[in-house]
């Protein structure tokens, strides 16, 4: 990859439905050569969806839990069913496995308080957990799906290609 890729993508995380002779413009390139280096994105792997963003509030589901896990067991029996849990509650939007004192973290968006307690319920049901603390969000300051785009991981087009 290299600087147009990085603009590209830059561009495409901000708006993913500008017109391809926009975005041939913005990065000094015709359109046809944009929508095929999209499309070897798209096929490596890097651009992996193209969705819309929502405003969970107005979508009702404004309450944003994060909850921290220790888990019960570290097997690969007890991970793979725990993953699997992850995968069939909605309610989670994102799952990490963690380094630390907790050893999974979760973003849960839900409708209320009483939509975390079903969901929580649920959650305990799935799999044996040794501690489960959740911290609720009172507003939010930041939320981006931007990536930071480093300069250091795109190649210099005007220099020699080492894998060339």
């Amino acid at each position: 990859m290299d600087e147009v890729d990085r603009k590209l993508l830059a561009l495409l995380q901000q708006d993913a439905t500008v017109a391809m002779a926009e975005l041939a413009e913005q990065v000094g390139l015709s359109a046809t050569p944009v929508w095929k280096r999209i499309q070897k994105l798209e096929q490596a792997g890097v651009i992996v969806g193209r969705v819309a963003l929502l405003n969970p509030e107005q979508v009702g589901v404004g309450l944003i839990v994060f909850v921290a896990i220790e888990a019960h067991e570290h097997t690969p029996d007890w991970m793979g069913r725990f993953a699997a849990a992850m995968a069939s509650m909605p309610e989670v939007m994102d799952a990490y496995r963690m380094a630390g004192e907790v050893d999974y973290m979760l973003r849960v968006a839900v409708t209320d308080m009483g939509a975390f307690d079903g969901f929580y319920k649920r959650l305990i049901a799935a799999v044996p957990l040794k501690n489960v603390t959740s911290r609720f969000a009172m507003e939010r300051l930041k939320g981006t799906t931007a990536y930071p785009l480093p300069a250091g991981a795109f190649r210099d087009r005007r220099a020699p290609d080492p894998d060339a």
